[in-house]
């Protein structure tokens, strides 16, 4: 912790707050209310001169000096040490020296002695400082122990034991608290609700999740995160038609800030059979380079316009998706599709560099290629890949009939095989 302003940094110092967060406290009424009419203790006047003299020393940014005079100090009653302990661990959590802050202010809680706010400030500033060095379960201890001395509930506090237990990857225990900062809270934070997220999704409670991400829309509509993340999770529960909506909402705001966007919103278009979107919405995407123009990107532009009947433009991003690294499988896909589209020639083109780069489908890559030579009226080289189909046992039989079909075929055209 940097050093702070001289007048609030004491102040400061004692609420300590963290972005971090089971037992329920429970304290007693009584006990309370005696703490807070105790007549009001002060330092013996031998300390309290040394201590003014600290102060001075701290106003003057020398705040070794200041810890130096404190630890000098050796009080006779447990008021004056616990006073002294209190006022060394602020300084050295202010000098981010935090073991020895934490080691001061246990020294200084343990004797129940100091004034009720002055005790229950530094349970607090302890479990924020427990939270600093990771001692989660610490922290939620003194957590509660604050709590129980002052009978009060923060919703901050709240979420921090719920953080807390979110490290110690306690995901059940995190969601009661999480819920208790919601209540308190007067105006609503996003951050509580996120780890109510987190701990659903950790514990696979993916509806749940959903339930409170709608809520996450309903109280901050112009937070695109939050419509993202909200479409993002219809996908968890196959909720295609709810997940399209909300990402084309969010699509039309503008909200999309990562690639990922498009691709779910792409999916929910394909997953709700209405692929020619899917496919534009990628394809417009990659070109205005917010998605990146990689195999794989290319690759699902063309699987949706293959699933919209756009043969042509499906077997033309294929073949761009195939060049990345000279994909057999894709060339072959880009030679079929254009052989369906009766382009023959650019369909021979493309079935011919999947075999020279050993595509594992040969029969069927051979069987087409004997069909885009053959309404071409090139029954030589038709017959001699339906021939080179039936080596491929997958293909053998059909390519039989198809050798019998083409060798008449070009018998009636008075061409010799």
């Amino acid at each position: 912790m940097k050093q702070l302003h001289k007048a609030t940094a004491l102040a400061l110092l004692m609420t300590l707050t963290g972005v971090c967060g089971n037992a329920v406290a429970a304290p007693d009424p009584a006990k309370i209310e005696a703490r807070k009419k105790a007549k009001t203790k002060i330092m013996g006047e031998r300390t309290g001169k040394k201590v003014v003299k600290a102060f001075e020393f701290y106003n003057n940014d020398q705040l070794n000096e200041a810890i130096a005079l404190l630890e000098e100090l050796d009080p006779s009653n447990d008021f004056d040490k616990a006073t002294v302990n209190r006022y060394l661990g602020n300084l050295y959590a202010q000098k981010e020296e935090y073991t020895k802050a934490i080691g001061f202010i246990v020294e200084a809680i343990k004797p129940d002695v100091l004034n009720f706010k002055d005790q229950g400030d530094l349970y607090k500033l302890l479990g924020d400082l427990y939270m600093g060095q990771q001692k989660y379960t610490d922290a939620i201890k003194t957590y509660n122990d604050w709590m129980d001395f002052t009978g009060e509930q923060d919703g901050k506090v709240y979420a921090r034991i719920a953080q807390a237990n979110w490290e110690l990857k306690q995901y059940t225990k995190v969601l009661a608290p999480a819920d208790k900062a919601i209540e308190l809270e007067k105006e609503p934070s996003k951050s509580y609700y996120m780890l109510k997220i987190g701990a659903y999704f950790e514990l696979k409670q993916f509806k749940d999740a959903v339930k409170v991400a709608e809520t996450l829309v309903k109280l901050f509509p112009d937070d695109g995160k939050n419509w993202t993340q909200l479409g993002s999770f219809y996908m968890q529960t196959e909720d295609f038609s709810k997940g399209q909506t909300v990402m084309e909402i969010a699509y039309k705001k503008g909200y999309f800030e990562k690639e990922n966007h498009y691709k779910i919103l792409s999916s929910y278009y394909s997953l709700n059979e209405i692929p020619h979107k899917a496919a534009l919405v990628m394809e417009k995407a990659i070109k205005e380079e917010k998605v990146k123009r990689t195999k794989q990107n290319v690759t699902a532009v063309a699987s949706y316009f293959h699933q919209a009947k756009n043969l042509q433009t499906a077997a033309k991003y294929y073949e761009e998706a195939a060049k990345f690294d000279d994909d057999a499988e894709l060339f072959r896909k880009a030679g079929s599709l254009l052989l369906t589209e009766q382009k023959y020639s650019a369909a021979v083109e493309r079935l011919n560099k999947a075999l020279e780069l050993g595509t594992d489908k040969k029969g069927t890559t051979y069987s087409d290629l004997a069909e885009a030579y053959l309404y071409q009226e090139k029954y030589k080289q038709a017959y001699r890949a339906i021939v080179k189909a039936q080596e491929d046992p997958r293909t053998r039989k059909f390519a039989r009939g198809w050798a019998t079909f083409i060798k008449d075929k070009a018998q009636r055209k008075g061409v010799s095989l």
